[in-house]
């Protein structure tokens, strides 16, 4: 075992510290651990505007029938499967690193939503769902009158 300088231990600590913080949020909250699970994990975006969430997720060729969005409560569930295509008997592969097989991805919401509401779009391999706010929490404007 090597002898590290004490600063060179202080970024290993905080990040050690926030993956348990993480942890023990997760745990608290009673998240199942799907966030990230499956064969393979496609890489997506949560954005929010004044009216509306909106998740983009990039799922490349992937049948959308092989796709099912859920909502539970503040939490959107995406699953799904890519299948391997059909190899070939008299094909040798020197490389695969194309990834295969099933994939969920769990997302908590920051505010709640109109469920019934929900759409999602699937064109060249990007997955787009467009989660409508609730009205009662749409953000307003204000205007301030300055008294002169």
């Amino acid at each position: 075992m090597a002898l590290v300088p004490w600063k060179n231990i202080g970024g290993e600590i905080t990040r050690l510290q926030k993956e348990m913080n993480t942890l023990f949020d997760k745990y608290f909250r009673g998240e199942e651990d799907i966030s990230r699970s499956g064969d393979w994990i496609p890489a997506l975006d949560l954005a929010e505007t004044d009216k509306e969430f909106v998740v983009t997720a990039e799922i490349p060729d992937i049948d959308p029938k092989n796709i099912d969005i859920t909502v539970s409560g503040d939490r959107l569930i995406i699953k799904g499967e890519k299948k391997k295509e059909t190899e070939e008997k008299d094909a040798h592969f020197h490389k695969i690193e194309r990834s295969y097989g099933s994939f969920a991805r769990q997302i908590t919401l920051p505010a709640p939503i109109q469920e019934e509401k929900i759409s999602a779009d699937y064109d060249k391999g990007v997955l787009r769902v467009t989660i409508p706010k609730s009205e009662k929490i749409k953000t307003k404007s204000v205007k301030v009158n300055v008294k002169k």
